[in-house]
């Protein structure tokens, strides 16, 4: 209920203070339904905070490079998901965008096992997937020797 209830608050919070929903999400005990959220104002949690919750931030932009100021503006940068059909737009996120992933043309929640998956800023240290697990469990030793001539 706890997590259900944060969720709500927060897209509460970004509703009475000028946010519209397209899509309009219900708490029913521990399940909130799905709720999409446009003209959120950029300090309200559900903005700037990870909700971990059934809730997706709509915000529109004019120019490429304004969107991914806008993504950048963030304490975060764990992935990313970029639609386009533009190579150039594509290859550009990537470049540009602080994150530990780029997916393109896909939802950044995307992975599999054996991809390195990890973020950036506040969002982890390190990567996940199988390489990067072998190594963490991995305890390296050294032996240096020198005999007499």
């Amino acid at each position: 209920d706890r997590e259900a209830m944060r969720i709500d608050s927060w897209i509460q919070s970004a509703l009475q203070n000028g946010a519209k929903s397209l899509v309009s999400g219900n708490r029913n005990g521990r399940m909130v339904t799905p709720t999409v959220l446009v003209d959120v104002p950029h300090d309200e949690q559900i903005y700037s905070e990870e909700a971990f919750g059934p809730v997706v931030v709509v915000e529109s932009f004019d120019e490429y490079s304004d969107a991914i100021k806008m993504v950048n503006d963030s304490q975060f940068g764990l992935q990313a998901g970029v639609f386009t059909h533009n190579m150039d737009n594509a290859l550009r996120a990537f470049h540009d965008i602080d994150a530990g992933g780029i997916v393109v043309n896909d939802v950044p929640t995307f992975r599999t096992d054996s991809m390195p998956y990890g973020g950036i800023k506040n969002s982890g240290l390190g990567r996940e997937g199988i390489s990067y697990a072998i190594e963490e469990m991995t305890e390296l030793k050294l032996m240096v020797m020198q005999f007499p001539a």
